[in-house]
């Protein structure tokens, strides 16, 4: 089968032929975890897709928050975006450094939290570009403000009272993006945190058995994303909540389920880097 809501993507191809539109805006989104020694503005400086600005999930966010890149206001945010010259009428496409996963991700899901829809994720961001000897630039790109009106859409998240709530009364199907080993408690959190292991009644999925890792982590066909959700146990047609981390690659769920069809998929914000320190949260390491 095809893809039912293919404008979530668009290929190298595609974005190479428009380039030079003006109604089109690029974004580099890349982030690394805490514990990887790289920085993503710096990389987004010395080459990036011409015309593309860097959004910065760390400084796009509530400050204010302890826990990481939580969502900022709609106010915030909307000024954020007047100035990168996202609003309506703007397409969007977000990219980074790791393929079509993660951090363009959480900016595809950010957008759409706000209320713009259109936007989509370069697959296999910027390796497939750079892999076609497409052109790349080192200059900071400057954009024309224009006038972002947010229209949250609070359905697409959920916060850790909900999250405790649906532990009782699993109304909704919580799925982890996070690996096996995190998720068992096996491995180490690369934000350190007190409790190891998953939320009750939670489902298994890492983010990257979504993607072709030998090819860019483009993202696999409608039929092997649908065959991947089947094998988790996840049944999509029921109401879902994707968790990770720290809501970043909890939102390449929220994108794969998009593209089979199911548009609605919500995701916490807080992610283990919130349960995994909360007092009263419970976890459990194995079921």
């Amino acid at each position: 089968m095809e893809y039912v809501n293919p404008d979530a993507l668009v290929s190298t191809e595609w974005l190479a032929e428009n380039l030079d539109k003006t109604d089109l805006r690029i974004i580099d989104a890349s982030s690394v975890l805490p514990n990887v020694d790289r920085n993503p503005y710096a990389e987004y400086l010395e080459k990036h897709i011409p015309g593309a600005q860097f959004f910065n999930i760390n400084e796009i966010a509530d400050t204010s928050d302890p826990l990481p890149h939580m969502l900022p206001s709609a106010q915030f945010f909307s000024l954020k975006m007047q100035k990168m010259g996202i609003g309506t009428g703007v397409k969007v496409i977000a990219y980074d450094t790791n393929g079509g996963s993660s951090a363009s991700c959480r900016a595809w899901w950010m957008l759409r939290v706000f209320g713009h829809n259109d936007v989509a994720i370069l697959n296999g961001g910027l390796p497939k570009w750079l892999a076609e000897q497409r052109p790349v630039e080192n200059q900071r790109s400057v954009a024309i403000e224009c006038d972002f009106k947010p229209h949250k859409n609070d359905f697409l998240v959920r916060d850790i009272e909900q999250m405790l709530a649906n532990v009782d009364s699993k109304q909704e199907q919580v799925v982890d993006a996070r690996s096996s080993g995190r998720f068992f408690g096996i491995d180490p959190e690369p934000r350190p945190s007190i409790k190891k292991g998953h939320i009750p009644g939670s489902l298994n999925l890492p983010y990257n058995l979504l993607m072709d890792t030998d090819n860019n982590f483009v993202f696999r066909s409608a039929d092997e994303i649908i065959k991947v959700i089947e094998v988790a146990g996840i049944k999509p047609e029921n109401p879902l909540v994707a968790t990770c981390g720290s809501g970043v690659t909890a939102c390449v769920i929220a994108l794969a389920l998009y593209l089979v069809g199911y548009k609605d998929t919500a995701v916490y914000d807080g992610s283990w880097a919130e349960w995994g320190d909360h007092p009263i949260t419970p976890w459990v390491v194995d079921e």
